[in-house]
């Protein structure tokens, strides 16, 4: 059993990791700027923000950063992002950041979606601060163990999908079907956060999830 801190745990990539930790018997401890008025049974909650403040991480294993650089968090999570990978490196918790499809590749070696200047301007200032977060993640050896994982590029509330019980693991690159969908239920997207934090694939680097 581990120890897990979610900030950002009321949003959906979140609350679907949250869910998925808590019922597998995990210690888990939700962060987020007012407490839910729905609480699972058996999560610990706090209040927070991460753009102010690092929360405590005394006793925590693995710390989940699953934050979207929207309304006031805009322009202001890759410094949070950057000062919580240090103090999880600082207190030995493996961190894990929640970021975006468009942080992926198309091919090995394409520039990532972010890079290429395709992105719809609506989702441009999001796309690019988190791919920023990764790539201060990479180039920083100082710090301990994390991973950035990117979901599908159809994953969200929009479509929510139902528990399959499968998925596909790539790194860098983006999964798509015989059909050319890229897409993973909240569950299941949750099911393989959790899987990666009780089996480690990689030490430091980047996993995406799609069907």
């Amino acid at each position: 059993m581990a120890s897990i801190l979610v900030i950002g745990g009321t949003g959906y990539a979140g609350s679907h990791i949250v869910s998925e930790a808590v019922s597998r018997g995990h210690e888990v401890t939700l962060v987020s700027r007012n407490e839910p008025a729905e609480k699972i049974d058996g999560v610990t909650y706090r209040t927070g923000d991460l753009t102010e403040q690092v929360p405590d991480l005394t006793g925590i294993d693995v710390v989940v950063a699953a934050l979207s650089p929207r309304g006031s968090n805009e322009g202001a999570l890759r410094g949070a992002y950057g000062s919580l990978a240090k103090a999880a490196a600082e207190a030995g918790a493996r961190f894990v950041a929640i970021g975006g499809f468009s942080s992926l590749r198309p091919a090995e070696g394409a520039p990532r979606f972010a890079e290429a200047g395709e992105i719809p301007a609506e989702f441009a200032a999001e796309a690019t601060e988190m791919n920023a977060i990764l790539g201060d993640l990479l180039a920083d050896d100082s710090l301990g163990e994390w991973v950035f994982v990117s979901p599908a590029a159809e994953f969200g509330a929009y479509a929510p999908g139902e528990k399959l019980g499968h998925y596909r693991t790539s790194h860098e690159v983006a999964l798509f079907d015989a059909d050319g969908t890229s897409a993973i239920s909240g569950a299941d997207f949750g099911a393989a956060v959790v899987d990666e934090i009780e089996k480690p694939t990689l030490q430091r680097g980047q996993i995406s999830f799609a069907y």
